[in-house]
């Protein structure tokens, strides 16, 4: 099937009985033109589907100066951080950013992308594991960040999940330990399926086994994590370590381990992922994964900005560095 035409602004302003300058100052800049005149035009953009193409504008009127971040949870901390980092750049920039979240419901992210479309924000920067398309043509003015994107239509930057965190597994196995078990964040996240296939690569490469009951979905969270351990030691009460996809979900390990009587690290290591700020100030101090948070999320506002100052930028794919931190939460097996 042939693709409908776009709708143009001559045909909006031939559809109002208005000029096409009178169109353009109706939707840009409202509050300069009657009233009457600005429902006119509304109605007729409503009428024809007009949707304006922001980037097809000159550079000086289209620009808004505002940035969509869209996280998938407000409250997990990790995003925070990433999110400073994206300010600190935007800011010098000249650029405001809107923080908007998903709950990964489809619905809400389409409001959020549609803010683009409408020549209300300039571009987005995503942090869901998939990516909602601005309806408008041309380049995309989109970075998804940190949520291990393979979609090569899109610029993304992130960590090496997969090697991170056979890096931690290795750790673990090289105290000692063999029942390892490891806690998702859920099948929905590419970043949990890397951490997941990062763990099995680990134990495959040293000869162990890879038991399904070691393994426990959880959602990220604190609490998540203190279910998901009481489901593990239930399951298989010889287990001597814990690696979990986040640092949320590790604490809640830890908790929930003591709850049953277990010490940790001396009867269980535990081992997270992010380095988010708590991490170090946890009773043990929390051994993980360092995600460079900062640097992701100030790497994030300028891949959009290049796009946004030269369209014909071509995707990219950015992986910057994650590092093992040793706290106290990981020791030798016990003898």
């Amino acid at each position: 099937m042939p693709k409908k035409p776009s709708v143009t602004v001559k045909e909006v302003a031939a559809h109002a009985g208005v000029s096409v300058a009178t169109v353009s100052r109706a939707m840009q800049l409202p509050d300069k033109v009657a009233a009457d005149t600005v429902a006119q035009v509304m109605r007729s953009v409503a009428a024809l589907g007009y949707r304006p193409n922001p980037h097809a504008r000159n550079l000086r009127t289209s620009r808004t100066h505002l940035i969509v971040t869209l996280v998938p949870n407000l409250a997990n901390p990790f995003f925070a951080e990433v999110i400073r980092g994206i300010e600190e750049v935007a800011l010098q920039q000249g650029y405001s950013v809107l923080i908007g979240e998903s709950r990964m419901d489809a619905a809400r992210e389409q409001s959020y992308v549609d803010l683009i479309a409408g020549g209300h924000a300039d571009g987005l920067i995503t942090f869901t594991g998939r990516t909602p398309w601005p309806r408008i043509e041309g380049a995309l003015p989109v970075v998804n960040a940190c949520s291990d994107f393979t979609d090569k239509k899109v610029t993304s930057v992130d960590v090496d999940n997969v090697a991170a965190a056979r890096s931690a597994t290795d750790y673990l196995i090289a105290l000692g330990h063999q029942d390892i078990g490891f806690v998702t964040g859920g099948s929905h996240s590419p970043n949990s399926l890397g951490r997941l296939a990062g763990y099995r690569a680990a134990l495959e490469a040293a000869g162990l086994a890879v038991d399904p009951k070691h393994i426990s979905d959880g959602n990220f969270t604190i609490e998540s994590g203190i279910r998901a351990v009481e489901t593990l030691l239930d399951r298989d009460p010889n287990l001597t370590a814990i690696f979990c996809a986040n640092d949320e979900m590790a604490l809640g390990v830890i908790k929930g381990a003591k709850a049953r009587g277990r010490r940790v690290p001396e009867d269980l290591s535990v081992i997270g992922f992010d380095d988010i700020n708590f991490a170090k100030h946890f009773d043990p101090p929390l051994t993980t994964i360092a995600q460079p948070m900062g640097d992701l999320g100030r790497e994030a506002i300028g891949l959009l900005l290049e796009i946004l100052n030269d369209p014909a930028t071509p995707p990219r794919k950015r992986i910057l560095p994650a590092s093992l931190v040793i706290r106290g939460s990981t020791a030798p097996k016990a003898r």
